[in-house]
């Protein structure tokens, strides 16, 4: 077998053997290392013909249509693009990302933002008049499938979902119960106090796009 002087070898028949002195140039390591990469590029190929669904942090429906979750990134777009969400309501101050605003623009969701600052005992200031609001658009089936955030999903989102149990008439056991499960060892007693004395009188005559259920 020889080299014809271009690119291929050539066997002792004469006939052209394609490809192999691309091959030959080689050393055995190297030639491993290559292999290793196609292999790598094929799996690369491989996982971008699968989309990963990634929920956000401490993601959970929490009724037909409402669903709550940590702030979500750019690997949970994929997940929230099954969802079919029509708005997102966003509990915290700060100007929604630039990544976020052109998932949401692409996707056709609206943003409903009503900032609160992150809140620490003892110098608490939970706002209820935006708590008020915010559960307004919650309860508009028109928003609907909507998904509730804030940083981390505890806090903030526990508030709120916590007053919208009080209007689906759980019991403040239950409510404390759903709140500490997400809180976990960061759960605050100022949050619990503020849901436990949350007024529900002006929010009764709203209309809700799913049963009340007392718990």
């Amino acid at each position: 077998m020889k080299v014809d002087g271009s690119s291929d070898l050539v066997g002792e028949s004469g006939t052209v053997i394609e490809g192999l002195a691309e091959y030959y140039r080689y050393s055995p390591p190297a030639k491993v290392a290559i292999g290793e990469e196609r292999e790598r590029e094929r799996e690369r190929e491989r996982e971008g013909e699968e989309e990963l669904f990634v929920p956000p942090l401490n993601f959970a429906m929490v009724d037909n249509g409402i669903f709550r979750s940590g702030f979500p990134d750019f690997a949970n777009f994929t997940f929230l693009q099954s969802l079919s969400l029509r708005s997102i309501l966003y509990l915290c101050p700060e100007p929604y990302p630039e990544a976020n605003s052109d998932f949401l623009k692409d996707n056709g969701v609206q943003l409903f933002q009503f900032g609160m600052e992150m809140c620490k005992e003892p110098f608490v200031n939970i706002p209820e008049e935006t708590i008020r609001e915010a559960l307004k658009v919650l309860l508009d089936v028109r928003n609907h499938p909507i998904l509730i955030h804030c940083k981390r999903g505890k806090h903030r989102t526990g508030c709120l979902v916590g007053c919208l149990r009080k209007l689906q008439r759980w019991c403040l056991s239950s409510i404390f119960d759903e709140y500490q499960r997400f809180a976990a060892a960061k759960a605050r007693v100022s949050d619990q106090r503020f849901m436990e004395l949350f007024d529900i009188s002006s929010l009764k005559n709203l209309p809700m796009s799913f049963p009340c259920s007392s718990r």
